[in-house]
């Protein structure tokens, strides 16, 4: 064979564009051009990634799993399918495409909803084509003519159905609640959507009549008039039920004590006076004894007229002033200047968020999961988490649930049927119905028919309160099944000190960039191989080389099989007279315990032993042992031709297997060598390996045994 037809070195970027256009071109990614030979089904739903901006990543460790589970069942003949899509994404895309106008002088309010609208969607036919075409190259095999958008036509019909069926149900309300509000958005947010930062600030201890109240937020104080105390603590006992006049902000009022196990004796003073307007355990106080709720900060986050003359203050800024007036009415007893709490801040752009009553639209999760009987489920593993310690966690959330607020102060996204307001749906709303809606729901297409349930739902643990549990109870209630009963979570992938990765920092990893450098199967490798489900990682550029390395043995390998073994004919094998000589039989027995313990790690989702398994074997037993113990029957050096071509159908045989082995974790190199060795393995010009089959008990080496 000559050199030409097989170069010295593996060059990635030389490939991979080539291949993965072969594939999706010819239609291998629909399950109804795979082989399908097993009469089982496999189905999974990519998480679809926000229509903002590129993948990270993190996104590039969820293609690299849900990747291996989809090439791994079509090897199978499983008819198999991976639903691709992108997510509208509410705040985060609105956020953009406003940042993009202002740069331009257009301002969103200026411009009307209908002009704004056009913008956005102007800018997301310009852009929306990025994230597919980067996931194409890290070697998604999605079916993209089944891609998905949470706002396409389709999409926005199963939207409707599924809110108007839960309010018809009453399971959807609209009314004056508690709501986390993010003053820069002017928009609700939902209790998952708030994040929690380390903080250190003032604490205040003020001077109210009986009492001294303990509070991080004295602008919120002006018409506290109940005080609540624990009804065992003995520091108060004598005053529960009384009332008195307390010299206060903007005169004196009437003080009330009532007692309420709300109230800790280990906080603060272990007295407190409610601000129902503005704290949730406050608010649910204030309905239970019928007191009444006062808005102290508007939705711009601004005191409102109840402030006196800090009214149309920013409150924050005003904190200071308030307390120097307190102060001065000789109602400061003092204040911890290191108070380290949790302060609660918009997930999307950090704000501090401002708890406050408002009229929104809820779903009533806590009756839907009664409804679903979602708990009893998980607690007899109906449904199973891997790893298993995060039934716990989901048990705790589905638990302690209060109503979802699904509302949102914006002009982008779902508009929300028969809303007055203008409102639109919380982005998760949509997302909750993606393992269906995707399939065709509410009609009972071909698709919804054959492929739901969903087999599995892989993703991060990051959002298994925000779609995961969301998308289970949605599930049930609206098909009557749930939509998968798997669920594998995987970790975050951290900088190399562990840090979780963010633009501030400036420690993101553009996988891309990684791609460019190392090539797409050793970046998925490193990702996959030494990390435990649902373990965090870190990002290591130190095993991307090794594993770089190992496409480059790959490709030797091949080189050397390509250069030293004449064609034989493959098919006819089983019944070839040829007699393996006996040495190789250990190596049979290896690999037929490789063959299992590989398809064993792959259904119960181990994958990163399995990568490791089939690292140490063809590196170390095939490369190391086998090809050094064939060399003297490849050579005229005194062995029988039938010996000769049995030792060669042999490494043949068993190089073919490894690479279909190897495909669902390096699929690119796997392929590429496929197609320069197609010539021995007596392969097809329209034959892939992408859609070979995967090997069974290796009863054909045997047969050269005897």
């Amino acid at each position: 064979m000559d050199e030409q037809s097989f170069p010295k070195s593996y060059n990635p970027s030389e490939y991979e564009p080539k291949i993965a256009h072969q594939w999706e071109e010819r239609g291998f990614f629909k399950p109804e051009n795979g082989r399908n030979t097993s009469g089982k089904k496999f189905s999974i739903p990519m998480p679809p990634p926000n229509v903002t901006g590129r993948l990270h990543i993190g996104h590039a460790l969820t293609a690299a799993i849900e990747d291996i589970l989809t090439r791994f069942h079509r090897l199978r003949g499983d008819e198999t399918v991976w639903v691709p899509g992108t997510d509208h994404a509410g705040i985060a895309t609105q956020a953009v495409v406003e940042r993009m106008l202002l740069k331009q002088g257009k301002r969103r309010h200026e411009m009307g909803k209908e002009a704004f609208l056009k913008e956005v969607w102007k800018w997301k036919e310009e852009h929306g084509s990025t994230i597919s075409n980067q996931h194409r190259r890290l070697g998604a095999s999605c079916d993209w003519s089944r891609e998905r958008f949470t706002l396409d036509e389709p999409y926005q019909k199963a939207v409707q159905a599924a809110f108007l069926h839960l309010k018809r149900k009453k399971r959807i309300f609209r009314g004056e609640y508690m709501v986390n509000w993010c003053p820069k958005d002017r928009t609700a947010l939902s209790d998952d959507e708030v994040e929690y930062k380390k903080t250190t600030s003032k604490f205040y201890y003020l001077k109210y009549g009986p009492v001294v109240i303990a509070t991080a937020r004295p602008e919120t104080k002006f018409l506290d008039k109940t005080i609540v105390v624990h009804p065992k603590d003995p520091r108060y006992k004598k005053l529960i039920g009384k009332t008195f006049k307390v010299p206060w902000l903007n005169g004196t009022v009437n003080a009330r004590v009532i007692a309420d196990t709300a109230s800790s004796m280990e906080t603060g003073t272990g007295a407190m006076t409610l601000t129902p307007a503005h704290s949730f355990v406050d608010f649910e106080l204030a309905q239970k004894y019928d007191l009444p709720v006062v808005q102290i900060i508007d939705e711009r986050g601004l005191l409102t007229k109840h402030a006196g003359e800090f009214a149309g203050q920013k409150a924050h800024a005003a904190r200071e002033a308030i307390v120097e007036k307190l102060a001065k009415l000789g109602l400061v007893e003092k204040i911890d200047e290191s108070y380290e709490h949790n302060l609660s801040v918009c997930y999307r752009c950090g704000t501090p968020i401002e708890p406050l009553v408002s009229k929104q639209w809820f779903v009533d999760l806590p009756a839907l999961v009664k409804d679903t009987d979602i708990i009893r489920a998980i607690e007899k593993d109906e449904i199973r988490f891997i790893p298993a310690r995060f039934k716990k966690v989901a048990l705790h959330w589905l638990k302690n649930i209060r109503p979802w607020c699904i509302s949102r102060q914006l002009w982008w996204g779902h508009p929300i049927p028969g809303d007055k307001s203008g409102d639109v749906l919380d982005t998760w709303f949509s997302s909750s119905l993606w393992p269906f809606a995707i399939v065709g729901w509410p009609n009972h297409s071909s698709d919804y028919e054959k492929f739901y349930p969903m087999s599995v739902l892989e993703t991060g643990y990051d959002i298994l309160f925000f779609w995961v549990l969301r998308m289970l109870v949605m599930g049930k209630v609206l098909t009557g099944q749930f939509p998968f009963n798997t669920v594998y979570l995987h970790g975050l992938v951290r900088d190399r000190e562990g840090r979780k990765m963010s633009k501030s920092l400036g420690n993101v990893v553009d996988p891309l960039e990684v791609i460019e450098r190392f090539g797409t199967d050793a970046l998925r490798l490193s990702l996959v191989a030494g990390t435990a489900p649902g373990a965090d990682m870190r990002y290591s550029e130190t095993k991307l080389v090794g594993y770089r390395n190992f496409a480059n043995k790959i490709w030797n390998i091949s080189r050397f099989l390509h250069q030293s073994i004449t064609a034989h004919d493959l098919a006819h094998a089983p019944h070839s007279s040829h007699h393996l000589p006996k040495e190789f039989a250990p190596y049979i027995k290896e690999y037929n315990e490789l063959l299992a313990k590989v398809t064993r790690n792959l259904e119960e989702y181990r994958f990163s032993s399995a990568a490791e398994q089939l690292y140490e074997f063809i590196w170390h037993t095939f490369a190391d042992k086998v090809l050094e113990d064939s060399k003297p029957y490849l050579k005229d050096n005194g062995h029988s031709q039938a010996t000769q071509e049995a030792v060669s159908i042999f490494l043949l045989m068993s190089w073919k297997e490894l690479l279909i082995l190897l495909h669902p974790f390096m699929p690119f190199v796997t392929e590429a060598v496929y197609d320069r060795l197609r010539a021995l393995f007596n392969a097809k010009p329209d034959e892939f390996l992408i859609i070979e089959t995967w090997p069974t008990k290796q009863e054909v080496h045997n047969h050269l045994l005897r």
